[in-house]
């Protein structure tokens, strides 16, 4: 992508809809006349009078409890540097999104114009009574010092820099671990710093307070390394203070056995890493540049074990890993402040963490049999959904031990199962399945490339990594769109199944299709003249191995997608009816839908037969499936047809595979309301179950409630996911978003690492020079 269109892509991203990633909702009913004299005049005065009372009550009564303030100056914006407080906004609003998405911690964001840090600290002093929290971010040094020593000292609620503490919390939980598995002692090892700024500086305390030793620290800033003649350090630097004057980073690394760089990239030599002592541990933190490569780390030696500040190698020192959870255990119990014994306790929770089994939705998401605790995984990975209900117990109950909470947690079992259910332990699995897709991108073809919708979401595939598009239709007519709207197709495959150079292979296609058409009413001229639509010729190449999947369905009715799909690739051995799913993104989790596109009236066995597919496709999601059966009656309540012959198909489904969780039939609103469930159908298989899985009697029931969901309820959509099928096609719903086009590729390369293996690099488009570009670029991403 060139600099000129991914600066588009952000600005678009930031301004498309509702300006900025952000929004206010409200958590309380404000329909209603009563509603509102209740949230504001007259009711409102009686918690305002309780809190008045006892200033504690506020966390009772307001979102106080759960509210962060991420403040900012703007003058060490990322690598920007000191841009200001209004150019800072898009950051602390991303920071914003973070907070709730890991954590469920809403957040202010608060840009504050002023440099002055005696200023800046009377500001944020003042803010104290509006939040249960202050997250600094983006603060210069040595600025950033003073303002966070100084409001930990002044106020009443956690205060901490992320960018000092984050980085030390999860680089030191990374350091116990790297040093037990090099068999090293942290107070014996001899470490070198390159970079003495804000978070240099934590990391280094931080170890110190793990058992690192002072004199067994070399410090290098841009000034060059920190002796005791400098009169420049400061008192967080003196300590760390060497006698001799003549050290460069050369001469430090020999014989050095941690480097931990917060510096700039390409400082570190391949000759200095290999000078280094037996069994080394390098950090190499630069971003996006490290101080030196993993690829010239691992190959100067084969006993490093080496982190980076990146996604795309192993052991990645993510920020993430820690402030979402240290606020929320800070947070559940009304912490003072973030002291030593937290960030320790965030530490060692971290590290016990990468010693446990990963669960397999990780090793899904990061295309990996078995992930296991050693040299290449240190620290747990950032989409660990333990990592909540890990960190923030262990804060919580190190806080309440050190003092410094204001309340206590009776349950630990019940806080952590009340965590999980915050976020809900599957939300991720958009991310997930991004992750895997990324994994291992195939050749997906878009049958109307000559769409604007179509073309973002081909480039956004191919950009993140997650596919090689390949684009059907009018090369003139897809460039000219291309180009009117600035999006970089260079190198993209697009083939125009209508031109003359299109026409060998029009031929081969259309004697494989009269072959397998020719006594079901197909005659050879009519085989080869329909290889000139894109969804004949784009199932044809999925078919024949030209391509691994295709999506199409934008602008035609569904069935026109479905049939070639049906004549070109057929259905799975054994399936008789293919059929549609949608997979709904909800609030409570991710919820299975079908069938929704497909069977009108599907008989009881046919609507087993659908059960047992969306069964298989959940558990292709790496989830497990918790199946209800819909219908207006509850467990024989109604005898009409209707009824039964849901109970008919839930029968037909136990007895073809008994250890399925699924029941019905039952009403949708029992399905998820567990006390109507447990009190009135005990027996039921889905009490105390959150269901994933709905089957619908009829398509007309599906489709309308899929729509309902979507629309009003504002659940977020992928599909129609199309299952039966031999091979991967799936269908887009008429007028799908971008988003939405998207979601679906990944879909379906998922779909197609299950159904094809691996990709077949004998076909035509993996000759192009566009694959050896994609594959340059994907590594990069």
């Amino acid at each position: 992508m060139s600099k000129e269109t991914r600066r588009f892509q952000a600005l678009e991203y930031h301004s498309k809809g509702k300006p900025g990633k952000i929004e206010v909702v409200p958590t309380k009913e404000a329909k209603t006349q009563r509603d509102l004299s209740l949230a504001y005049s007259p009711g409102v005065a009686e918690p305002c009078l309780e809190i008045a009372a006892n200033k504690e009550n506020v966390y009772k009564y307001t979102a106080k409890g759960n509210l962060v303030g991420v403040i900012s100056n703007g003058t060490a914006v990322l690598g920007l540097g000191d841009i200001g407080p209004e150019a800072s906004k898009p950051v602390m609003e991303g920071k914003a999104v973070l907070f709730k998405i890991f954590a469920d911690i809403d957040v202010f964001d608060i840009e504050i114009n002023e440099k002055d840090p005696v200023k800046f600290v009377e500001i944020v002093k003042s803010l104290e009574p509006t939040f249960g929290g202050i997250n600094l971010e983006d603060i210069k040094a040595p600025e950033c010092f003073y303002i966070e020593q100084q409001l930990r000292e002044q106020l009443n609620i956690p205060v901490m820099h992320d960018d000092q503490h984050g980085t030390a919390i999860i680089s030191s939980a990374a350091l116990l671990n790297a040093l037990e598995l090099q068999k090293k002692k942290i107070d014996k090892v001899k470490f070198v710093i390159n970079g003495a700024g804000a978070a240099a500086m934590a990391c280094v305390k931080l170890y110190v307070s793990l058992g690192a030793r002072y004199e067994n620290f070399i410090l290098f800033d841009k000034d060059g390394v920190l002796h005791q003649g400098r009169t420049d350090l400061g008192k967080d630097k003196e300590p760390f203070a060497i006698k001799g004057t003549d050290w460069t980073l050369e001469k430090a690394m020999k014989d050095a056995d941690v480097f931990l760089g917060l510096s700039v990239g390409n400082v570190v030599t391949r000759e200095m890493v290999q000078s280094m002592a037996k069994n080394p541990i390098v950090f190499a933190m630069a971003n996006p540049n490290p101080e030196i490569t993993y690829d010239m780390a691992v190959s100067a030696r084969k006993d490093i074990i080496m982190a980076t500040g990146r996604s795309d190698y192993p052991n990645q020192v993510n920020n993430v890993l820690g402030f979402p959870f240290i606020f929320r255990g800070a947070l559940d119990v009304r912490a003072r402040q973030i002291n030593e014994a937290m960030k320790l306790a965030a530490v060692h929770a971290l590290a016990d963490l990468a010693k446990t089994p990963v669960p397999d939705i990780v090793n899904l998401a990061y295309n990996e049999r078995n992930i296991v605790f050693g040299a290449e995984y240190i620290i747990p990975k950032p989409l660990d959904p333990r990592l909540l209900s890990t960190i923030a117990p262990a804060v919580a109950r190190a806080a309440i031990e050190s003092g410094v909470a204001t309340t206590t947690i009776a349950d630990w079992d019940a806080y952590a199962v009340e965590l999980n259910r915050r976020l809900g332990l599957d939300n991720q699995l958009m991310r997930v399945i991004g992750s895997k897709a990324r994994r291992d991108p195939k050749r997906l073809v878009f049958a109307e490339a000559d769409n604007l919708k179509i073309l973002k979401a081909a480039q956004i595939v191919f950009e993140e990594g997650v596919a090689y598009p390949i684009l059907l239709g009018d090369e003139k007519k897809i460039r000219s769109i291309a180009e009117a709207n600035n999006l970089d197709l260079e190198g993209l495959p697009i083939i125009d199944p209508r031109s003359d150079a299109e026409e060998d292979r029009r031929k081969f296609y259309g004697q494989l299709f009269f072959q397998k058409r020719q006594r079901k009413g197909m005659n050879k001229y009519e085989s080869f003249k329909i290889m000139k639509d894109r969804n004949y010729f784009g199932c044809m190449m999925v078919e024949t191995g030209d391509a691994d999947a295709m999506i199409s369905g934008l602008t035609r009715n569904y069935d026109e997608t479905i049939r070639p799909a049906l004549q070109v690739i057929g259905t799975e051995e054994g399936v008789k009816k293919i059929a549609g799913m949608y997979l709904l993104l909800t609030k409570k989790g991710p919820i299975f839908m079908a069938d929704t596109t497909v069977n009108f009236n599907p008989t009881a066995e046919e609507l087993a037969e659908i059960t047992l597919m969306v069964a298989k496709e959940v558990r292709n999601f790496n989830l497990t499936p918790r199946i209800a059966m819909l219908s207006y009656s509850n467990f024989g309540s109604s005898a009409s047809p209707e009824a039964q012959l849901v109970a008919s198909a839930r029968k037909i489904v136990k007895e073809k595979n008994p250890s399925l969780v699924v029941d019905g039939e039952m009403q949708a609103s029992v399905a998820f309301n567990k006390d109507i469930l447990k009190e009135n159908y005990p027996f039921s298989e889905l009490v105390d179950k959150d269901v994933n899985t709905l089957i619908f009697p009829n398509l007309a029931a599906g489709n309308i409630a899929y729509n309902l969901l979507r629309e009003v309820g504002g659940a977020d959509a992928v599909g129609p996911i199309l299952m039966g099928m031999k091979k991967p096609v799936h269908v887009l719903q008429l007028g799908s978003s971008v988003r939405s086009i998207f979601n679906m590729a990944l879909v379906a390369v998922i779909d197609a690492q299950i159904k094809c293996g691996k990709t077949d690099t004998a076909g035509i488009v993996t000759k192009s020079k566009w694959w050896k570009r994609f594959s340059k670029v994907s590594k990069d991403i």
